[in-house]
C-alpha cells in the first residue's frame, strides 16, 4: 500500500460524499458529460483536477482500491473507500489519528507494484513535483551511527592460565602505556553502534527561482540551478529571465548552453525537443512538445511556468492550445534578444562555433523573424583572416558607390579566394563574404536583401562596377572589337553549352571563365545537389552471416 498524507483542512463526512464519491462513482463517460455541462453554463472547468476530478480517479489505473481518511475542523474523522465501482462512508474507529488533514491509501494493483519502490516514487515527485510551493516528505530508510557511553566495566571471572598470561602482558605493556593511561584515565569510553531507522527526506528541496523577480537572482544561483536543473557540468553561455504578461501570462527562464548537445541535427525536425519543460502552477506536465520552441532553436534550456494553461486536459490537446502558440512567440523573442546581447568575442569564439549552423537555418525557415536573425549571422570575409563578420560590419565597410553584397562560395576559403571570379573585386579592394559550409548558399537565397543593400554572387552574371565615362567608351570599344568572337562561340563552337559568350569585367589573370545564369545554380550549389542526390542509407542484407 502507498500512503499520502496532507496537514490541509481535511473534508467532512458531506464533502468526502460531494467530492469523492461522484466522481470516482461515475465513471469517465458521466465525468466528460459533467465537464461538458459546466461549460455549456459557462462555469469554468480549469479547476476541476483540482477539486478531485479527473486526477483523482487517475488512481484506479494503478489501484484495486482506494481508501481516504480525513479530519476536518467541523467534523469527526471518516474514512471515504471505493474499488471505482461503489464506494462507502464512514466513522473511522480508530478516532481523531490525524490531528486535521487527509491520508490516501492506495491498495496497489499487483502490475503497478513497481510504484511501491523508493527510488521510482523519488524519481516521480523530482520530476512532477520538484518546485510546487509545499514540502514533500518520503519515509526512507536511514543509516545512522550512534555512540553509547561506557560507565561501567563489568569483570569476568577467568580460569588460572588464562590470568598468568594476561598478567604477563600486562607487565610487558606497562611501561609504554603509563603516559597513556593516565592521559586517558577520565575520558568515558564510547562505543560506535550502526542503527537503521526511518525518517523523513525532503523531495523537492530546489527553490524555483524563475518565480522571484530577476534582479532579487544572483548571478551564481542561475548557474547552480542550471546545473541542477539541466544536469550539466559547464556553465551556460548565457540566460534570460523574465515574465510575459498579456494574452498569456508566464515565467521563464531561458539558457544557452556551453556546447552543443550531441546528435543536435540527427532526425533534425522530428525529433522532440526536450530541453523546455513546461509547468503550469509549478507542477510539471511534459517535455515533449514539437513546438514549444522551433526546430533551428533546439538547443535551447529552461523552463516555462505560466497559471493560465489548463491542468485537465491531456498533453496531446494541451499541445493545440492556443495560449502555447502565443508563448513559443514570445520565447523565440526573447531568445534572440538574448542571443544578441552576448559580448561579440564570446558570440564569435564560443556561440557562433557551436549554434552557427541554427542561425543559419533559422534564416531558411523562420520568415517572421529573418530580420533579426540576419543580424545574428557571421561569415569569413576578405577583410580579415580569421575573424567573422557580421553583415552589419559589411555593410559600413563598402565602397561608397557599392549597392550589392559581393559572395562566393566554395568548399573551403582557399577554394574561394583563388576562384577566377575574385580576381578583379580584390584588386579593386572590394571586401567578399566566402560561404565556405553547404547551408551558407541555401541561407542567403533565403535573404532577398540586407539594410536595402542586395546580395550578387560572383560566380554568377550580373557583377557590374561603378566605372567613369571613358571607362566605359572603352568596353563598349572592345565589345564591339570581340564581337565576332562571342558571336562564333554562341552560335557555332560553344553553342549546346553555353546561352552566351561576353567580354568579361572581372577577369584580370584567367582568359575566360564559365559563369552561371542569374537564376541557375552556381558551380557549388551544383556539387551540392549532385551530392546529395547520389547519397544513399546503409543497406545491410539480413540474408548472410557478417
Amino acid at each position: 500500500m502507498l500512503h499520502i498524507t496532507d496537514t490541509g483542512i481535511g473534508m467532512t463526512k458531506e464533502e468526502l460524499v460531494k467530492n469523492l464519491g461522484t466522481i470516482a462513482k461515475s465513471g469517465t463517460s458521466e465525468f466528460l458529460n459533467k465537464m461538458t455541462d459546466m461549460q455549456e453554463e459557462g462555469q469554468s472547468t480549469s479547476e476541476l483536477i483540482g477539486q478531485f476530478g479527473v486526477g483523482f480517479y487517475s488512481a484506479f489505473l494503478v489501484a484495486d482500491k482506494v481508501i481516504v481518511s480525513s479530519k476536518h475542523n467541523n467534523d469527526t474523522q471518516h474514512i471515504w473507500e471505493s474499488d471505482s465501482n461503489d464506494f462507502s462512508v464512514i466513522n473511522d474507529p480508530r478516532g481523531d489519528t490525524l490531528g486535521r488533514g487527509t491520508t490516501i491509501t492506495l491498495v496497489m494493483k499487483e502490475e503497478a507494484s513497481d510504484y511501491l519502490e523508493l527510488e521510482t516514487i523519488k524519481n516521480l515527485v523530482r520530476k512532477y513535483s520538484q518546485f510546487i510551493n509545499f514540502p514533500i516528505y518520503l519515509e526512507d530508510i536511514m543509516n545512522l551511527s550512534i555512540c553509547h557511553f561506557q560507565t561501567e566495566t563489568v569483570e569476568e571471572p577467568i580460569e588460572e592460565e588464562e590470568e598468568e598470561a594476561a598478567e604477563k602482558e600486562e607487565a610487558a605493556e606497562d611501561e609504554a602505556e603509563v603516559e597513556e593511561e593516565d592521559e586517558d584515565k577520565d575520558k568515558p569510553k564510547t562505543k560506535k553502534v550502526e542503527k537503521t531507522v526511518w525518517d523523513w527526506e525532503l523531495m523537492n528541496d530546489i527553490k524555483p527561482i524563475w518565480q522571484r523577480p530577476a534582479k532579487e537572482v544572483e548571478e551564481d544561483e542561475y548557474k547552480a540551478f542550471y546545473k541542477t536543473f539541466s544536469r550539466d557540468s559547464d556553465e551556460p553561455i548565457s540566460h534570460i529571465h523574465f515574465t510575459a504578461e498579456g494574452e498569456v501570462t508566464f515565467k521563464s527562464i531561458l539558457f544557452i548552453p556551453a556546447s552543443a548537445p550531441r546528435g543536435l541535427f540527427d532526425e533534425y525536425g522530428t525529433k522532440k525537443n526536450d530541453f523546455i519543460k513546461l509547468f503550469v502552477r509549478r507542477v510539471f506536465i511534459t517535455d515533449d512538445f514539437h513546438d514549444m520552441m522551433p526546430k533551428y532553436l533546439n538547443f535551447i534550456k529552461g523552463v516555462v511556468d505560466s497559471d493560465d494553461l489548463p491542468l485537465n486536459v491531456s498533453r496531446e490537446a494541451l499541445q493545440q492550445h492556443k495560449l502555447l502558440k502565443v508563448i513559443r512567440k514570445k520565447l523565440v523573442r526573447k531568445t534572440l534578444d538574448m542571443i544578441k546581447k552576448i559580448a561579440e568575442e564570446q558570440y564569435n569564439d564560443k556561440f557562433w562555433k557551436e549554434f552557427g549552423t541554427n542561425i543559419k537555418l533559422g534564416v531558411i525557415e523562420d520568415h517572421s523573424n529573418r530580420t533579426r536573425l540576419a543580424k545574428l549571422l557571421r561569415f569569413q570575409t576578405s577583410h580579415h583572416e580569421t575573424t567573422p563578420s557580421s553583415l552589419e560590419q559589411y555593410v559600413e565597410r563598402m565602397k561608397e558607390k557599392q549597392d550589392k553584397i559581393y559572395f562566393m562560395a566554395g568548399t573551403s576559403r582557399k577554394e574561394a579566394e583563388s576562384s577566377p571570379f575574385m580576381e578583379r573585386l580584390l584588386k579593386k579592394g572590394y571586401e567578399v563574404i566566402y560561404l565556405t559550409e553547404p547551408v551558407d548558399e541555401y541561407c542567403i537565397q533565403a535573404l532577398p536583401e540586407f539594410d536595402g543593400k542586395r546580395f550578387q554572387n560572383v560566380a554568377k552574371e550580373g557583377v557590374k562596377f561603378d566605372e567613369s565615362d571613358k571607362a566605359k567608351e572603352k568596353r563598349e570599344a572592345l565589345e564591339k572589337e570581340f564581337e565576332p568572337l562571342t558571336t562564333w562561340m554562341k552560335e557555332k563552337s560553344l553553342k549546346d553549352n553555353i546561352e552566351k559568350a561576353v567580354l568579361s569585367q572581372r577577369l584580370t589573370n584567367s582568359p575566360c571563365a564559365l559563369v552561371a545564369s542569374q537564376y541557375g545554380w552556381s558551380g557549388n550549389m551544383e556539387r551540392i545537389m549532385k551530392a546529395q542526390a547520389y547519397q544513399t542509407g546503409k543497406d545491410i542484407s539480413t540474408k548472410y552471416v557478417l
